[in-house]
């Protein structure tokens, strides 16, 4: 028998061994944490639904998902396919630091203007002032190339 065509067999056998166990890893550690549901949690569905565990039935291994106030609706424990964590959202007051100083990105919503000290940003709203910008920009470098504004 041909040496590298056992080797070949060998490397393969090796390949498919772990990838088998990566998979059986995954699929364990998707038990545990399906086994670990409780009412109250936040999750999300493998097809995208996201709701707050209302109910658990061990019997039929079905969850009952609450997607908005009043909407319940029962999956299989295996539907559920990760928790979803919630940011904790970071109001004004906290955004100073301990020093006095305030965090830039603390800026209410929909102001458009981020004010760090004396500086000053200002972001448009829209794309209508780009080109405004670009042709006052446009006209500036031709008057100091010399360039008339008169068409000729």
């Amino acid at each position: 028998m041909d040496p590298t065509l056992l080797i070949l067999f060998v490397v393969l056998a090796g390949l498919m061994f772990f990838m088998s166990s990566r998979s059986r890893k995954q699929q364990r550690k998707q038990q545990e944490f399906r086994s670990e549901l409780a009412p109250g949690q936040e999750v999300m569905t493998g097809s995208g639904l996201f709701g707050t565990v209302v109910e658990i039935d061990e019997a039929t291994d079905t969850v009952t998902v609450e997607s908005t106030p009043g909407t319940r609706t029962r999956w299989l424990r295996a539907a559920i396919a990760k928790r979803v964590d919630t940011p904790v959202e970071e109001t004004p007051e906290e955004a100073v630091a301990a020093d006095g100083e305030t965090d830039v990105t603390a800026a209410p919503a929909g102001t458009g203007t981020i004010t760090p000290g004396d500086d000053h940003v200002d972001v448009p709203d829209d794309l209508s002032s780009l080109d405004t910008a670009q042709r006052e920009y446009r006209e500036q470098q031709r008057r100091q190339d010399g360039e008339t504004d008169s068409k000729q």
